[in-house]
């Protein structure tokens, strides 16, 4: 009987090992510990903000989710990679803007093959976890338009493959990390619409960076005279720098676009900004600026296109320069403490521009000090064909049928004789 017993057992064993052999194994796809930073971020993001056909909606762990992808399971949001070990690994984590909310400090973000983390456009809130430096190898970060605040942290200057950076329209405050010059692959950073104070720091060591909107915060000092020689576009907008822009400006050869309108620059607007080699749109308005440099070519070779220095405390005369650059097509010194009369190129330009030469499409003057008659080419001007400016200022025989003298009454007699003496 003992026999008979110890043969079945024996029996059985072996059919079990031989079924267990011959079935496919029910192994995970994915490596465990990106399943389990994916629900920490499910977890962190608030139930009631999660909406049906949203792709947080459709995770569901009870199945592997990089063996899932595009099932009805797991729709969205994310995407794996196959590694040499075999198993899938997360490398994107992209979520759509559904209005997701929560707080995400509690997410270990220990993806170390994750390249792109795109969270914009939604309600996120608290600080941005330190651990994002976890992720070694992310080379865009998305954290625009949430409502994240605290300071940024300065883990980030660790991401040195990281080359796009986006953490505008947010409520992030404090100094921007002097940490930020170990991103020597950052490419764009934009920080624009927050409260971010201090100084800028030296970003000169990002020898890739074309891109740079620090725009609408609270930054204040100096700009900084070590930039990136590589830098396409400044914009700086509404802060509270001071001083004089330096002269290394001029040697960013790339530079197209600069921006450093509603600050606290003084001094002259520097000659080199109006023959450099590649700049396009210059907007220096709403500063303190008391007068402009005339260039040395008088701006024949400029590549200007917009030059905005309205609403600045500029004196003298118009410059005579600005009309004979051949690209300019849009000027803007409206609200400053010009004077004297209007030259004649101002008016050719926009009525009859010499062969390659761009017209005046916009020419705003009003708000100064100019006297004298019209000039005459204006008189033949057509509503149509230009957008001109010539309101408040002191000019004789302005009325208001030509369209360039509305907008607003010429200044007194007396105003403009204590701005300009020379009227009789």
């Amino acid at each position: 009987m003992g026999t008979i017993k110890l043969f079945v057992s024996s029996l059985l064993l072996l059919v079990v090992v031989v079924v267990d052999r011959l079935l496919p194994r029910a192994e995970s796809k994915t490596y465990w510990g990106d399943t389990e930073v994916l629900k920490q971020l499910k977890n962190g993001v608030d139930t009631n903000s999660v909406s049906p056909g949203s792709c947080l909606s459709s995770w569901n762990f009870t199945v592997d989710p990089c063996d899932s992808l595009f099932s009805e399971r797991f729709t969205c949001g994310f995407r794996c990679d196959l590694t040499v070990s075999g198993l899938s690994r997360v490398t994107e984590v992209g979520l759509d803007s559904a209005g997701y909310a929560g707080v995400l400090s509690s997410v270990s973000w220990n993806l170390p093959y994750l390249q792109t983390l795109d969270l914009s456009n939604n309600f996120f809130s608290g600080w941005i976890p330190g651990s994002i430096a976890n992720m070694t190898q992310l080379t865009r970060l998305g954290l625009s338009s949430n409502t994240f605040s605290g300071e940024i942290p300065a883990s980030i200057g660790l991401l040195r493959s990281l080359e796009e950076l986006y953490l505008d329209n947010n409520n992030l405050q404090g100094p921007i990390p002097a940490s930020f010059n170990g991103l020597v692959s950052l490419k764009r950073l934009e920080m624009h619409s927050n409260h971010l104070s201090g100084e800028l720091p030296d970003l000169g060591s990002l020898k890739n960076l074309y891109f740079l909107d620090a725009s609408n915060n609270a930054i204040s000092g100096y700009l900084p005279t070590t930039l990136p020689p590589s830098l396409v576009q400044i914009s700086m907008r509404n802060n509270m720098i001071e001083r004089t822009i330096p002269q290394s400006l001029q040697y960013l050869s790339f530079l197209q676009v600069l921006d450093l309108s509603h600050n606290k620059l003084t001094g002259s607007v520097p000659y080199f900004l109006f023959n450099h080699p590649s700049l396009q749109q210059l907007n220096l308005a709403f500063n303190s600026f008391t007068s402009v440099q005339s260039p040395s070519n008088v701006g024949t070779q400029s590549e200007l296109i917009a030059v905005d220095l309205s609403n600045n405390e500029l004196e003298g005369w118009l410059p005579p320069f600005l009309p004979l650059m051949p690209k300019l097509s849009a000027l803007s010194l409206e609200n400053n403490e010009f004077s004297g009369m209007i030259p004649v190129q101002y008016a050719l330009k926009t009525v009859l521009p010499g062969s390659g030469i761009a017209p005046f499409a916009r020419l705003l003057l009003g708000g100064n000090y100019l006297f004298g008659p019209l000039p005459g080419p204006l008189l033949v001007l057509k509503p149509d064909t230009a957008n001109v400016s010539l309101a408040d200022n002191c000019l004789i025989r302005c009325p208001l049928r030509f369209f360039f003298c509305q907008g607003a009454n010429q200044k007194s007699l007396m105003e403009c004789k204590r701005f300009s003496p020379a009227i009789p």
